[in-house]
């Protein structure tokens, strides 16, 4: 049974406690006891009767001990009375179980989980202009990419409260940050993925990228879900919803995973696709050999068709991007539609108060008892 606040209460109090926390007013888990208050009536017409009954020892007059005058004893008979009075307010108080509550608020972090899977195959060395310098696209979406999880002070405004993670893959994928929240972090992650280099391992998985980014994505849900759960702790951090960005500038060429298949798989774990289709065409790309860095055309083809139908099966979008200004708007969209929130959850930490009244009760019921048997003592 829930603490509520009866109609009448003793006391009502409201302070601010420690650091500014509100104190909320005195409430009584059980009011009910207060029916006992109905008891103190009858104690009083008790021992207004007793006090008139006939004493037991008779006297021939009574008019010389009047003349006497009460004495101090006489004058102070009625402190026992009211001692068994008070201990039965204490009492009563102690039963209706005072509580006192300290208000608390505790921020939840909803955060978008999002997995960046990049192309990272040869034809992502082809060059594109950004910020007045010719860069390979791949260098060109790492910058943008860092940009937008941790914001350029303009646009795009950062992702603090998100768990983010990448994936980069040619033939094959791999994991080249692991979801974290620790962004600072990132850059030396990003230094670390560079242009495949060896033939063998060239290509474009589309289908078992996004394979491995929803497993990733799925696995963290799981794992956050079971922290939680295991160590009984309060909810700090929650997974809002779980976002793959898909940045290609090629067609699926290989892997076990056919792309479409693969994002059915994400839907299927609630997840929502982005894609972007990078570049495209005939572009320059610099190569560098034993006899310097010449430059040779490269040529790539997007399969538009496929990216829209990965976004539309998972609820996202497909996005062309020819240009480093246009991957920034890309970016800059995506970023205004997946925010995350935090949520204060405001809760009360009740304290139970009944001790001290119980215990004032028992020292008054003591005082009474002593006084009734060797100070206020009558004769029966």
């Amino acid at each position: 049974m829930k603490p509520f606040k009866p109609l009448l209460t003793a006391a009502s109090l409201s302070y601010s406690g420690p650091g500014g926390r509100p104190v909320i007013d005195m409430m009584f888990a059980s009011p009910w006891a207060f029916l006992v208050l109905l008891l103190i009536p009858v104690m009083l017409w008790l021992n207004r009767r007793t006090v008139r009954q006939t004493g037991t020892i008779h006297f021939s007059s009574t008019r010389n001990a009047v003349k006497a005058g009460r004495s101090l004893r006489q004058r102070l008979g009625g402190i026992p009375p009211a001692l068994r009075i008070i201990t039965l307010i204490l009492l009563t108080v102690a039963l209706a179980r005072p509580q006192q509550g300290l208000e608390r608020i505790r921020d939840v972090n909803k955060g978008i989980a999002i997995e960046m899977v990049v192309d990272h195959s040869s034809s992502m060395g082809a060059e594109l202009e950004f910020n007045g310098e010719r860069l390979n696209r791949l260098e060109v979406v790492k910058q943008v990419f860092e940009k937008f999880v941790r914001g350029d002070g303009h646009d795009l405004k950062g992702r603090p409260s998100d768990l983010i993670g990448m994936i980069v893959f040619a033939r094959y994928p791999d994991t080249a940050c692991p979801l974290t929240l620790a962004h600072g972090a990132l850059p030396r992650f990003l230094e670390n993925v560079q242009l495949v280099q060896q033939q063998s391992e060239d290509g474009t998985a589309i289908g078992d990228a996004i394979a491995l980014a929803s497993a990733r994505l799925k696995t963290a849900e799981e794992t956050l879900a079971a922290q939680l759960r295991d160590a009984d702790k309060e909810k700090e951090y929650e997974i809002k919803s779980k976002v793959i960005i898909l940045l290609t500038d090629g067609e699926n060429n290989c892997g076990r995973r056919a792309p479409r298949q693969a994002a059915e798989l994400a839907a299927k774990w609630g997840i929502k696709i982005y894609t972007i289709g990078i570049g495209g065409g005939e572009s320059v790309a610099s190569i560098t050999t034993l006899f310097g860095i010449f430059r040779q055309a490269v040529a790539s083809r997007i399969d538009e068709g496929m990216l829209t139908s990965i976004a539309d099966i998972t609820g996202g979008m497909y996005r062309r991007a020819d240009t480093a200004e246009a991957l920034h708007a890309v970016y800059k969209e995506i970023d205004e539609l997946e925010r995350s929130e935090i949520e204060s959850v405001r809760y009360v930490d009740y304290r139970e108060k009944f001790v001290f009244f119980a215990v004032a009760a028992f020292v008054l019921l003591c005082l009474e008892i002593f006084l009734r048997c060797f100070v206020f003592r009558r004769i029966p």
